[in-house]
C-alpha cells in the first residue's frame, strides 16, 4: 500500500493509504512514518492527520524501509524468541511482533507510560490485573481483583485501566504489555472470538485518546516495570481483593 504526505501535530509524516489516497485505518489508527528510511513505524489517530495543500502525491510502498524497529506504537519485524507463559496464540493465528531495544523505565517528556499485566489461577479461575502508570515524576499502581475470569481478560482489563487513568487524552500514552493477544485484537485487526464486549470497550477507550499505542515487551525477562505489573496482578489474585489506584511516587 502507498503512502501520502500529511501533517501530524505540525510535523510532516507519511501516512498509509490506499490507491485512491484514502487513509488505511485499523481501530481508528493509521500507520505513519516520520522518516522513510529509519525502519520505524508509528500509529496515530486518523483525526489528527491533516492533508498538506499542494503535496498530495502518493508514494510507493518501497519508498519507506521495512519496519525493523519499534517507534511509538510500532513493532519490529522480528518475533520474540521466548515463550510468554502461554499467552501467545498459535502461529496459524498470527503473532504480534517484538520490540527492539530496552523498554523504557520512565516516560519521555510530555508522555504517559504504562505497563500492564494480567494473572489467573487456573485459567479460567480467579483473575487479577496489575498496572503501573508514570507521568510527570508521578507513579501510580493498580492491583485489581476481577473475580472469575481468564488471563486474557486480565490482560485486556489492564489496557483498559491504563487508558482510563491517563491524565490527559491529548498526551501520548504508551502501553507496554507482554500479551500478544491484546495487541492482536486491539491493534492488529485480529478477530476476537471471545471477550468481545471487553474488546469493544477497550477499542472505544483507545479511540478516545489522541495518541496511544500498545507495545510488546517480553514477559518474565527482568524488565522492572513489567515485573512490577505482574506482581500487582498476582497479588490481587492471592488476596482475592483490590487495591485501587495508589500513588507510590
Amino acid at each position: 500500500m502507498p503512502y501520502r504526505p500529511m501533517t501530524l501535530r505540525g510535523k510532516r509524516v507519511l501516512a498509509r493509504c490506499d490507491a485512491a489516497g484514502a487513509l488505511v485505518e485499523q481501530g481508528g489508527r493509521v500507520e505513519v512514518r516520520y522518516s522513510p528510511r529509519d525502519g520505524k513505524a508509528y500509529h496515530a489517530s486518523a483525526r489528527n492527520l491533516e492533508p498538506i495543500v499542494g503535496d498530495g502525491a502518493l508514494l510507493p510502498d518501497d519508498h519507506c524501509a521495512p519496519v525493523r524497529e519499534a517507534g511509538a506504537g510500532g513493532f519490529s519485524a522480528t518475533k520474540p524468541g521466548a515463550s510468554t507463559g502461554g499467552k501467545r496464540p498459535s502461529a496459524a493465528r498470527g503473532r504480534a511482533r517484538g520490540v527492539s531495544g530496552s523498554p523504557p523505565d520512565k516516560p519521555a517528556p510530555g508522555e504517559v507510560l504504562a505497563y500492564c499485566d494480567g494473572a489467573c489461577s487456573g485459567n479460567p479461575g480467579p483473575a487479577g490485573v496489575g498496572v503501573v502508570l508514570l507521568h510527570d515524576d508521578v507513579r501510580w499502581e493498580l492491583s485489581e481483583y476481577l473475580g472469575q475470569g481468564t488471563n486474557n481478560v486480565g490482560e485486556l482489563t489492564g489496557v483498559l485501566r491504563a487508558c482510563q487513568q491517563t491524565p490527559d487524552p491529548s498526551r501520548p500514552l504508551r502501553i507496554y504489555t507482554d500479551s500478544t493477544y491484546s495487541i492482536g485484537v486491539l491493534q492488529q485487526g485480529w478477530k476476537a472470538k471471545a471477550n468481545q464486549s471487553l474488546v469493544a470497550e477497550c477499542k472505544a477507550a483507545l479511540a478516545r485518546l489522541d495518541d496511544v499505542s500498545l507495545v510488546y515487551v517480553k514477559g518474565h525477562a527482568g524488565v522492572p516495570l513489567n515485573e512490577a505489573a505482574d506482581q500487582l496482578a498476582v497479588a490481587a489474585v492471592e488476596r482475592r481483593g483490590t487495591r485501587g489506584w495508589t500513588r507510590t511516587a
